[in-house]
């Protein structure tokens, strides 16, 4: 994604250390709140009506409905690249199945080349000042028009199968194709589009796709992503998802069944979504003979060998051959050619099903590729699939392109060495982070196919947290930038008009990178480390991306079905952590220290009890009008229901009386007291300075140099949503108090999370209770009752 491209370069930045300007916008949270005067109760309030209403296509569990449908879309491609011209030229059959209930009139269609077409506003829709120093480049981005010159699609025709011209509107980026007649429901169209576009030097404007050049050899490398035209998602919960492509806001697409032939220059080799139809036609004899070879290799297998990419470069082809590729059940289609291109290959058993994991690359990549690349692909396709749902696809792609950017079965990654072949640590480990993140969009949301336009976060952040774990069971010594909760905090003590939630738009992110991405992972760890545990969330996620795999999730669907399989309430998190900005901030405010000591003498202490004469019961309307009625009340009717008090009529003054407050208290028996004989009490205040309510995770430093962790839940919290006190029991006596000592909760204040405890402990003496734990339903209070039989 291009946002992966650019937060995953800022990745790589943060192994150089280098630091990024970060703009200011001020967006408000969307943690709507019943009762805001509140100290209570207001963080801990279900979502309502913040979540969409359950219907027939989407449950309240959080499930697909009965009655869930969604749309297809399958395309024949022919296209060449015309390598001279550096453009693409393309026709494309489409059939739209209608699976909605409704009918149709026209279709949309993305037409994502026009994100750099000149005329398009989006290229206009940023601010930009003068900054010193100013460079070359600074001022070629004045020249928008004159550098977008002759981009953007350029369509040459619309017609319905058998010829006929169809209407058709181009807006933007999207084009809305006009039928002759109603679409009905269950029913299908076919139509074929003709287009060509001039490609863009992406290394030079940026996008997704399109070519890099190589000076020293003269060489081209060309990715070709959202290359075609595509059918917009139309949904139970959108309708049309036709909202512009501005280069943030990724992508929505049906799912299809895609054949695709690739004409292009005779000493490419292509990479592909999908399978290739004819390797023994377009391969050399060598070239297949090491492909058969990889079937069943143990290890990455050359077939496209070092020797061969240099040759081609030196000495280029004047032909061309056709590649055709097939890939059923997918959403998108991208593919990458070049002479340059290295290629190794090794199969990988996930869920018992063979997977053909391979790696293109060129020489530039060669020293880091070569070793890591494939393995990493491996790695990561059996650890998501550990994590989410057995890989559904038979091949899984990494191509060193110089970008990060996803499709399915194959993806864009940077990753070069020097030119004598080292490389730096950084490097290394920045490659590592983009292949495993890449493959991973595998799953999300190329198989979990959520709105990317609409919710980033849905597939960048669990993408990311995925990504994680990914890391954690590559190299346990891997310096993961995203997912532990502490590296979430610089972001999270940020003013709050430089936040927004997570649960917003993608163009109206300010800091994408620890919004998108960095947030919702740290938030998804926190959730199976901290609030729910390994088990029930690793459950619960799985139903999740079992429940939407190849269908089209919304985040109520996430939420509700993380509660669901886990039956833990957690409207709270997603109230806090989604729909808000607050951070973690727990202090500790106070802390008294009690040794137990046995009471001999039980002190007396004399309360004067006040006890004032109850009003007389208003007379509702409701018994005025039964009254009235005639209607005869049950004590009336069977008069041995009346008992004292039907008869007691409470003297009108008010009566004082002298009691001891200690009354129900005697000394404690050596007996009784020998269980608590050394033990402390420590009372704890705590309070909520960040906002977001958190769980207490509590270390215990004891005399002994010893240590214990008690954690408390963060509905401890829902009482006082500002500050609670917690008293313990303890058998030793402590030292010091720390609270999230394995920084686990995101807390950006660790200054005011630890307490050392200097003086000796106060004395606290224990006394037994004259009488046991009050019987359930016992009244408390005044007992006349009592008094009057006494007299």
């Amino acid at each position: 994604m291009q946002h992966c491209l650019n937060c995953l370069k800022n990745e790589r930045r943060a192994f150089f250390g280098t630091i990024a300007l970060i703009l200011v916008s001020f967006v408000s949270a969307q943690n709507i709140q019943n009762n805001p005067q509140s100290n209570h109760g207001n963080k801990f309030e279900q979502l309502g009506t913040i979540l969409p209403t359950p219907n027939e296509y989407r449950t309240a569990s959080g499930a697909p409905g009965a009655k869930y449908w969604q749309q297809r879309a399958d395309y024949d491609i022919d296209v060449k690249l015309d390598e001279k011209n550096l453009s693409v030229i393309g026709t494309e059959t489409v059939t739209y199945h209608n699976n909605a209930p409704e009918n149709l009139n026209f279709l949309w269609l993305q037409l994502d080349e026009n994100q750099h077409d000149p005329t398009n506003e989006v290229n206009y829709f940023d601010e930009n000042k003068i900054n010193e120093p100013y460079t070359q480049q600074s001022l070629k981005s004045l020249e928008t028009k004159t550098n977008l010159e002759g981009l953007g699609d350029k369509i040459d025709g619309v017609t319905d199968e058998f010829g006929k011209a169809l209407k058709y509107t181009i807006n933007g980026s999207m084009m809305r194709i006009d039928l002759p007649k109603l679409l009905v429901s269950k029913a299908k169209f076919k139509f074929i589009v003709k287009w060509h576009y001039k490609m863009i030097n992406r290394m030079e404007y940026g996008g997704r796709g399109g070519y890099e050049y190589f000076p020293e050899d003269g060489n081209y490398l060309f990715t070709l992503t959202q290359w075609y035209p595509r059918m917009c998602v139309y949904s139970d919960f959108h309708g049309w998802q036709n909202k512009q492509f501005t280069g943030r806001g990724e992508f929505a697409l049906a799912f299809g069944n895609f054949k695709v032939k690739m004409t292009v220059p005779s000493d490419h080799l292509v990479c592909s979504t999908g399978e290739c139809q004819n390797y023994q036609q377009v391969l050399t004899p060598a070239q297949y003979t090491r492909w058969q070879k990889a079937q069943t290799a143990s290890e990455p297998t050359e077939i496209g060998l070092l020797e061969d990419a240099k040759n081609a470069e030196k000495n280029k082809a004047t032909g061309t051959k056709t590649w055709i590729f097939k890939a059923d059940s997918v959403r998108d289609f991208a593919w990458g050619s070049s002479r340059k291109y290295i290629w190794d290959a090794m199969p990988v058993q996930c869920e018992s099903k063979k997977v053909m994991c391979m790696s293109f690359y060129g020489k530039e990549a060669y020293g880091l590729y070569r070793k890591y690349s494939t393995k990493v692909v491996a790695h990561t396709i059996k650890t998501y699939s550990k994590f989410t749902i057995p890989y559904p696809y038979p091949v899984a792609q990494s191509i060193e392109a110089a970008n990060g950017m996803e499709y399915p079965m194959i993806c864009f990654n940077f990753g070069r060495t020097e030119k004598d072949g080292t490389y730096t640590e950084g490097s290394k480990n920045g490659m590592i982070l983009v292949i495993i993140h890449e493959v991973g969009h595998n799953f999300f949301p190329m198989i979990i196919n959520s709105d990317e336009r609409q919710w980033s976060w849905m597939d960048e952040g669990l993408n990311t947290f995925v990504q994680y774990l990914t890391e954690r069971e590559f190299d346990p010594n891997y310096p993961s930038q995203r997912g532990p909760a502490y590296k979430m905090t610089d972001y999270m003590r940020l003013p709050k008009n430089m936040l927004e939630p997570i649960m917003v738009n993608s163009e109206n992110i300010i800091n994408f990178g620890s919004n998108a991405y960095g947030k919702p992972a740290t938030a998804l760890n926190i959730l199976r480390e901290t609030v729910m545990g390994r088990e029930l969330f690793d459950f619960a996620f799985k139903q999740y991306c079992n429940r939407w795999a190849f269908k089209h999730p919304e985040p109520a669907d996430f939420f509700r079905t993380m509660e669901d399989a886990s039956a833990v309430d957690l409207d709270w998190f997603w109230r806090g952590w989604f729909y808000d900005i607050e951070p973690v901030d727990i202090s500790i405010d106070t802390v008294k220290a009690y040794a137990i000591k046995q009471g001999k003498k039980i002190p007396v202490k004399m309360d004067t009890v006040v006890t004032r004469p109850k009003n007389k019961e208003f007379e509702y309307i409701t018994t005025i009008r039964n009254r009235q009625a005639g209607l005869i009340p049950l004590v009336d009717a069977d008069t041995t229901l009346r008992d004292f008090y039907y008869h007691y009529k409470p003297k009108p003054e008010i009566t004082k009386e002298v009691k001891n407050r200690n009354e129900n208290l005697e000394e404690m028996p050596d007996s009784n007291f020998s269980k608590y004989s050394g033990k402390f009490i420590y009372e704890i205040k705590f309070s909520n300075k960040g906002g977001l309510v958190s769980p207490i995770i509590i270390q215990f430093n004891y005399s002994d140099g010893s240590s214990e962790i008690e954690r408390i839940n963060a509905y401890i919290w829902r009482k006082n949503e500002k500050e609670v006190t917690k008293t313990f029991l303890k058998s030793k006596k402590v030292t010091s108090i720390l609270i999230d000592p394995y920084k686990e909760t995101a807390d950006i204040d660790e200054k005011n999370n630890a307490w050392n405890i200097a003086s000796e402990p106060d004395k606290f003496e224990l006394f037994k209770s004259k009488s046991g734990a009050a019987v359930r339903g016992q009244s408390a209070g005044e007992n006349p009752m009592q008094k009057a039989k006494q007299k």
